[in-house]
């Protein structure tokens, strides 16, 4: 994986962010440590990890966060796409199956 930049995070990667309450760190840790995501549309890639959240999100408290970040390759560089985040608790792991 490439390394990641201020520069991946263009305007609309930091609007989703704040929408949906994802950290710059969030996704740099997931695209690190994250498990492949099966649901990656043809031509892209997606990585997923479980955090530990403990907190209010839009009024619900919730146990954890899964963030999935989809991402593409062009000429060995790294695009970000979007990032999701849910809320809620129990999220199966990659070694869960």
């Amino acid at each position: 994986m490439p390394s990641i930049t201020a520069e991946h995070f263009h305007s609309h990667i930091r609007r989703r962010m704040e929408q949906r309450g994802i950290t710059e760190e969030e996704v740099r840790k997931t695209l690190r440590e994250g498990w492949d995501a099966p649901d990656a549309k043809p031509g892209s890639e997606g990585r997923t990890l479980v955090f530990t959240y403990d907190a209010v999100w839009e009024g619900t408290h919730y146990e954890e966060k899964e963030v999935t970040v989809y991402f593409k390759l062009e000429d060995e560089q790294l695009v970000l796409l979007t990032p999701i985040a849910r809320y809620g608790n129990n999220f199966p792991r990659e070694d869960s199956s």
